[in-house]
């Protein structure tokens, strides 16, 4: 009943479980060259539905969208019924599988992983929740 957070590109870990990354690609900045450091290896499922849109990213990084903006556009887009039915989903396996959500970003504080997890344990409130 475990669901941890952590960034793509720490080592593997036994105790990561299912390792999905929930990044929308794996590429550098640029949106465009592959990152290095970040294979196949590296995550064993890949749902990118659970990044956020293109746009609120760029209103994040480019536009000076507030992290605080940022989280509560992201947390609505969770209710999607498309995303919902997957959150449900990983709650759901997280009650009898470890389960890590992964992004690239370093710390989970600005990080659309956490608020994800969050808003799996708000689905299965016995989730145990690790966030790093």
């Amino acid at each position: 009943m475990v669901l941890l957070t952590k960034c793509i590109l720490e080592p593997k870990s036994e105790q990561d479980g299912v390792r999905i990354s929930v990044m929308s690609r794996h590429t550098l900045n640029d949106g465009i060259t592959p990152h290095p450091d970040i294979t196949k290896d590296s995550y064993d499922e890949w749902m990118p539905e659970l990044a956020p849109e293109p746009r609120l990213v760029g209103d994040y990084y480019k536009r000076g969208l507030t992290w605080e903006e940022f989280e509560k556009a992201f947390r609505e887009s969770l209710h999607e019924d498309s995303r919902i039915k997957i959150i449900k989903g990983i709650a759901i396996r997280a009650m009898s599988e470890t389960i890590t959500l992964m992004c690239v970003e370093a710390s989970p504080e600005n990080c659309h992983r956490r608020p994800l997890a969050e808003e799996c344990q708000i689905i299965e409130p016995k989730i145990e929740l690790i966030i790093r």
